[in-house]
């Protein structure tokens, strides 16, 4: 159980207990084409402009301007590797293919390849980071050189120098995206393993997509869980929270692949609406925030993920009553009491997506909660 007085750093990341999410095996068969497409430099930067080629997106800060959350992942290359990378093209040297999945709207998603096209983009633009894009890292009669002061047969073979793309398109199933985010998962882009939710919310974007990140603002939800996380842990645990709330009983493990259906049924809030989602997580966040305080989802100093899912499930089961949460004596002893037999520390900390262990832990808080005026 978590010490009161001990303090929840809001400066680093912070970790999170999630025992089987991240090495549990999917263990379904698909349906997938795939084919190969060759694609002009300059062809795919127009695409690239037009968003007929879009960048997945990934981070967990709005923009400035920008009235919602984005998801863009962050532009890793240095300049030098920007340089060396236009320099291969313009040697005519061969350069690694990229990977598109194809969505139903016929626009095409980047799943490998983001920093080779993001330098086209930017050099074709003539702006790095906010700065004239000029060569400097490369053989001597390109430096300084921009895309527009190239000499003309350097920008037409530019121009024309071919990147190869395998696109891909899922079959079967047809209601979701579940092996695109297999294939995603296992490419390693730019170095970076993608986390399970930096992988959801690029394939599932939408109006789900946005909500997660503008709930994830919350006052009450931010003490609770400390600074916002780099890999979008804290959106995952929202969307788990309403995945298991609106769908416990139908929980099969593994649960990364039950969060992936209920985000892809849920893409747009055709299932459940922002004026349902909203009220449900806000009013649970504050009474635990209010009555348990910010440590509520710490057993020591790391959040765990399996007591978020049922502290939060039990206290949205209480609040379903439509009585405010008054008594800040009873929800502590009814939180406390939870771990005085042993059991309901077992099933946060051991095969935490088991799902009897689910079931159990969901079941007690439940139980736990259900009195407290």
């Amino acid at each position: 159980m978590a010490e009161e007085d001990t303090p929840i750093s809001i400066t680093d990341e912070v970790e999170v207990e999630d025992l089987d999410e991240i090495n549990e095996v999917i263990p379904t068969a698909y349906s997938i084409t795939s084919y190969g497409a060759d694609y002009p430099v300059d062809g795919l930067v127009k695409r690239l402009d037009q968003n007929d080629i879009a960048v997945p997106l990934f981070s967990n800060a709005p923009e400035a301007g920008q009235s919602t959350v984005g998801f863009q992942r962050e532009f890793v290359w240095t300049k030098p590797q920007c340089d060396r990378f236009v320099e291969s093209l313009l040697l005519g040297l061969p350069v690694p293919g990229i990977f598109l999945v194809k969505e139903a709207s016929g626009k095409h998603l980047v799943l490998d390849g983001q920093q080779r096209l993001k330098t086209l983009q930017y050099f074709y633009s003539g702006l790095f980071q906010g700065k004239e894009f000029l060569l400097q890292h490369v053989q001597e009669k390109w430096k300084d050189r921009s895309y527009k002061t190239l000499d003309v047969d350097d920008r037409r073979r530019l121009d024309d120098s071919i990147i190869h793309a395998t696109i891909v398109r899922q079959d079967e199933p047809s209601d979701d995206q579940s092996s695109i985010y297999l294939v995603f998962e296992r490419l390693n882009s730019g170095g970076i393993f993608l986390q399970p939710q930096e992988i959801r919310v690029a394939l599932y974007h939408g109006k789900f997509a946005s909500l997660l990140g503008n709930l994830n603002a919350n006052g009450s939800w931010r003490a609770l869980y400390g600074k916002k996380s780099a890999r979008l842990k804290d959106l995952e645990l929202i969307l788990r929270f309403f995945a298991l709330h609106f769908h416990a009983p139908q929980y099969r493990r593994p649960m990364k692949e039950f969060l992936n259906r209920y985000m892809a049924s849920n893409v747009d809030l055709q299932k459940h609406g922002d004026n349902e989602l909203r009220p449900i997580f806000e009013s649970t966040v504050a009474a635990i925030h209010q009555h348990l305080g910010p440590r509520a989802f710490r057993l020591k100093n790391t959040v765990n993920a399996a007591l978020v899912d049922s502290i939060m499930i039990g206290v949205a089961n209480r609040l379903a009553t439509g009585s405010p949460i008054s008594d800040s004596t009873g929800m502590r002893a009814a939180y406390e009491g939870l771990f005085k037999s042993g059991d309901f520390t077992t099933w946060i900390t051991r095969s935490t997506a088991d799902e009897d262990f689910v079931k159990k832990r969901l079941d007690a808080t439940r139980a736990a909660f259900s009195a407290v005026k």
